[in-house]
């Protein structure tokens, strides 16, 4: 069994298609369910973010596993396999976990450094699980890349090298909007549960905003109530907005936040509506932020013009961090309306918007950790993969000591117990002593470099079929009976 990295990203294929390859949850899971029944696949879990979709699977063989996965993923999405496979990048074997381990990490994220990455990528594996498609390898493969994120923003300060996706998307937006006036940034307050923690935390959010005053006194509409959106409500709240409107479709999820808003930030004046009511808020935003997970546009042309005819000439910013996008593109046609999306954020990022100095050193070291677990996780692997190896080997020898030993007893029928005992600790001692050195010295050679060769060895000198118990438990009795 091998691992196998097949996805489009940021990096590799324009947003129009992303957006078409960005399945809803019960899509994704169905989806992942059929890859895993494929014939050369065994377990699969899929990493899905507003900027890249990614499978990872644990296949008998590349070919055909990848056949399957992209297959499938065509199926299930409408794109068309030639047009998918222009833009899939694939990775197998340590590719592919090198890949994920610097996914984790964020150093394949539009916004090099960004926490959230991390809790997707925990997500992803939490779903993996409870859609039944999740096996040890990927399991193990995907707690180690959690490990190996945490390490990155523990031992490093990736986490102030850059931006993350709120972060980068309010500097982007904050140019489009009116010059600041009203207050200051509100002081930070931890009563609000809402704030995610960690690497993703409202302080460095803030601290990553180099004009903060750009969003004093600001009025701020934040479309959804999942963890983007809090983390942006929360960034604005910190930034000096003068009032935040939450919409969810569940009302009480945004009821919730708001509350939490208004308590942890005070004089910030935060209340929810009904998500049926969003577009009505509209006429009186001035910044709005969208990151629902919905399938289809949240707010049309028709909903953004008939807002801006009622601002009297006001400018009204939206920033669209969803995939698929939440707010129709042609809305960029309306005066007085600027659109910042996923688009604009990858064109910030790579002219460097946000980047702090020492992003180099940070990285670098960021990759000298990537590089020493894939090779820790390498060599754990290839010491597991020897172990059916060295279990058929001892299976083997305790059948051929059972057969000597009964063999020995019939011919000396007036042996006594306690000599009967001696001898078969004797004989069964000596064996493991013969064995001992050369099954810890094969699990320590495997899990170097090629040590597959040591394991074949041993299969071949001692005629060993790991996969077949049946094969290393039965001895001829003919051949018992020689000598």
């Amino acid at each position: 069994m091998s691992v196998l990295a097949v996805g489009l990203s940021h990096r590799s294929s324009p947003v129009a298609l992303l957006e078409r390859v960005a399945l809803s949850g019960e899509a994704r899971r169905k989806a992942m369910s059929e890859m895993a029944g494929a014939d050369a696949v065994n377990e699969v879990m899929m990493v899905a973010t507003c900027n890249r979709v990614e499978i990872y699977a644990d296949v008998e063989k590349f070919h055909p596993g990848l056949a399957a996965i992209s297959e499938l993923l065509s199926w299930h999405t409408g794109v068309a396999l030639a047009d998918l496979t222009r833009h899939l990048y694939v990775h197998y074997e340590e590719r592919a976990v090198q890949h994920l381990f610097s996914v984790a990490c964020g150093l394949d994220s539009m916004v090099v450094g960004e926490g959230q990455i991390l809790g997707q990528v925990r997500a992803a594996v939490k779903e993996a699980q409870g859609n039944g498609t999740l096996g040890r390898v990927l399991n193990d493969l995907g707690q180690r890349a959690l490990r190996v994120g945490k390490r990155a923003h523990t031992e490093t300060h990736l986490d102030h090298a850059g931006a993350d996706m709120v972060s980068l998307g309010l500097l982007v937006a904050g140019r489009h909007l009116p010059a600041a006036s009203g207050r200051s940034a509100a002081p930070a307050d931890p009563r609000c549960p809402h704030a995610p923690a960690g690497p993703t935390g409202a302080d460095e959010v803030a601290a990553a905003l180099p004009h903060p005053e750009t969003l004093a006194g600001q009025r701020v509409l934040v479309l959804g109530a999942g963890s983007m959106s809090a983390l942006s409500a929360n960034t604005v709240a910190r930034q000096g907005a003068s009032s935040v409107v939450v919409a969810n479709r569940t009302f009480e999820r945004a009821a919730r936040l708001a509350e939490c808003l208004t308590e942890a930030y005070e004089p910030l004046r935060s209340r929810a509506v009904a998500f049926e009511h969003a577009a009505g808020e509209l006429a009186e935003a001035d910044l709005v932020i969208s990151c629902t997970g919905a399938q289809g546009l949240v707010l049309t042309r028709d909903d953004v013009a008939a807002a801006a005819e009622r601002r009297g000439g006001r400018p009204l910013v939206l920033l669209d961090l969803a995939l698929p996008r939440d707010v129709d593109p042609a809305v960029r046609d309306l005066p007085g309306v600027a659109l910042v999306d996923i688009e604009d954020l990858r064109q910030a990022s790579a002219e460097g918007a946000g980047e702090a100095a020492g992003t180099t050193a940070d990285i670098a070291a960021v990759r000298e950790i990537v590089t020493e677990e894939v090779a820790e996780y390498q060599a754990v692997r290839r010491a597991e993969l020897v172990a059916p190896t060295v279990v058929a080997l001892r299976s083997k020898a305790q059948t051929v000591v059972d057969t000597e030993l009964s063999r020995l007893h019939g011919r000396l029928p007036g042996l006594d117990d306690r000599a009967r005992g001696e001898i078969d600790h004797a004989v069964r001692r000596v064996v493991d002593k013969l064995l001992h050195q050369p099954t810890v010295r094969v699990k320590q050679l495997a899990s170097a470099p090629n040590g597959g060769t040591y394991e074949a060895a041993l299969r071949e000198l001692f005629d060993l079929d790991p996969h077949k118990p049946d094969a290393v438990t039965r001895v001829d009795p003919a051949s018992a009976e020689e000598g």
